[in-house]
């Protein structure tokens, strides 16, 4: 416990080379590979992704992840909104973890990502959705994690909503997510995730490096 709270306050050494970073040091911002574009899911009307899930990237989303690291949420927010083309939907939310999962960490880290992307452009964040019980997608085999989490609607949904999530794969948990919003009365639904599994065809030493002028960005 000691460990995770040390861990949310004072996130100092960089997930790349362990020397003090903000999260990520200058030198290893530049090893972050952008993600891939990709079509949207079924029933997101676009979709953006900050960085692929790999390398330092991953490690990033995983001290949010299950940390719940408050600078490095903030940062990675931060990029993720970099990417979000107008216009901007008049509400924000999210893709909610497992029921289980939250007791256990003790937060969502998807809510904490929605939140603060809220907060930086301006829109209420809402818990517009609920989950079953299950397993969570992580480490499910792909067949699985294709079929999806059971989501619902908690309300009735604005016309326009931002879907936050951290990790997409399939684009299954997205999917589930919009058939709900749309039951609920969404129109247009955007999808804003930090990461995004890399695709089978790319490589990632072919793959474009973000270079210095993300950091600027952010």
């Amino acid at each position: 416990m000691l460990a995770r709270i040390v861990s949310s306050v004072f996130p100092l050494e960089c997930p790349g080379c362990g020397r003090p970073g903000d999260p990520v040091c200058t030198d290893c911002l530049t090893r972050i590979v952008p993600a891939a574009i990709a079509p949207p899911p079924d029933g997101i009307d676009a979709w953006w992704a900050a960085f692929s899930y790999e390398g330092i990237a991953r490690e990033v989303v995983a001290r949010v992840k299950y940390r719940g690291a408050h600078a490095v949420t903030a940062w990675l927010a931060g990029a993720m909104v970099t990417h979000l083309a107008p216009p901007v939907p008049s509400v924000v939310t999210w893709v909610p973890t497992t029921p289980d999962r939250r007791r256990e960490r003790g937060f969502d880290h998807a809510e904490l990502l929605a939140r603060q992307v809220g907060r930086r452009i301006a829109r209420p964040t809402r818990r517009l959705l609920s989950r079953g019980p299950g397993l969570p997608q992580t480490g499910q085999a792909a067949a699985a994690r294709r079929l999806g989490p059971t989501i619902a609607p908690r309300t009735i949904a604005p016309a326009t909503v931002l879907l936050i999530d951290d990790v997409t794969t399939t684009g299954a948990s997205l999917h589930a997510a919009a058939v709900a919003l749309q039951s609920a009365g969404a129109v247009r639904i955007v999808a804003l995730t930090a990461a995004r599994t890399p695709l089978p065809s790319r490589s990632s030493a072919g793959a474009p490096r973000a270079g210095r002028d993300l950091g600027t960005r952010l």
